[in-house]
């Protein structure tokens, strides 16, 4: 047994402990969520030919959930209980009792601190369906220019979040950036716009 574990005392070993297997296991849970996270989804993020039925790309709300009595909120209290409660004992002039609440304390604070972290991860995410057929009757700026039989970009908000995409129109006349433009249909994964009178 190395020297550095047969100095410790039975409180500071319970807290080295709880720091090294919460530490260890809460990075696998993490490192597993965003690998498993990392798989999913595509690359374009948007269904641009396949009419009425959307298909679903990107994170699923499960992946972004957190509840304090899961797998990573357990691993995450015993890790921060661990360390805090080990640096107070190494302190050497705070009582075991302080030093087993500022664990617990610390390790509450962040199942609550990694609760809303996840929260309002949930709140940017999405779900990632994006059917550009819903576009159509929407009203945005343009982006890129677009000239006659050339491509240009649209800045657009439809279903609830803004996207940049790829835009042609049917008329003569280029349509420069900044001016605002109508979907008037969809085209493939390319919307078909005019610019408005207004």
């Amino acid at each position: 047994m190395p020297d550095f574990i047969s100095e410790m005392g039975g409180l500071e070993l319970v807290f080295v402990t709880c720091a090294a297997f919460g530490t260890v296991l809460f990075m696998a849970r993490l490192a597993l969520m965003l690998i498993g996270g990392g798989q999913e989804g595509d690359a374009d993020g948007v269904d641009g030919d396949a009419g009425p039925e959307p298909v679903d790309h990107g994170i699923s709300e499960s992946d972004l959930s957190f509840k304090a009595l899961s797998l990573h909120g357990i691993t995450a209290f015993f890790m921060m209980f661990g360390l805090v409660g080990w640096a107070l004992v190494r302190q050497g002039n705070v009582a075991p009792a302080y030093s087993i609440g500022g664990g617990v304390l610390a390790g509450l604070v962040t199942i609550w601190v990694m609760k809303k972290l996840f929260q309002m991860a949930g709140t940017l995410q999405r779900s990632g369906t994006m059917n550009l057929h819903n576009a159509v009757g929407q009203e945005g700026n343009v982006y890129l220019t677009i000239r006659p039989g050339q491509i240009g970009k649209v800045q657009i908000i439809f279903q609830g979040r803004q996207a940049v995409l790829n835009a042609t129109t049917t008329g003569s006349e280029e349509i420069k950036t900044g001016q605002r433009v109508r979907v008037v249909a969809v085209n493939a994964d390319t919307l078909v716009v005019e610019k408005t009178t207004t």
